[in-house]
């Protein structure tokens, strides 16, 4: 599996402690496995809790009505690096 790069890791961390993810560990979400569909479990409902986790803590909102969501949810890497672009310096 791919190393999480630092960004990547934090990201992870965020999503597992807001979506209180019982028995899963930042570690365990490898950079290029999909978060909907994989081995998580996760749904629209977890997409919409990322997003308000996302905007808490980086201070930019992922909009619903963006045409890019399955791109920017698609991985954890994905997703980091479009907050890596996108996030209030």
């Amino acid at each position: 599996m791919t190393e999480q790069t630092a960004a990547e890791r934090e990201l992870a961390e965020l999503i597992v402690t807001s979506l209180n993810l019982d028995g899963v560990a930042p570690d365990d979400i490898g950079p290029e496995a999909p978060l909907f569909g994989g081995a998580l479990g996760l749904d629209s409902i977890d997409a919409l809790e990322i997003a308000l986790a996302v905007s808490k803590r980086y201070g930019f909102q992922l909009r619903s009505d963006n045409p890019d969501n399955q791109r920017i949810f698609g991985s954890l890497r994905a997703l980091a690096e479009h907050i890596q672009q996108h996030r209030l310096q």
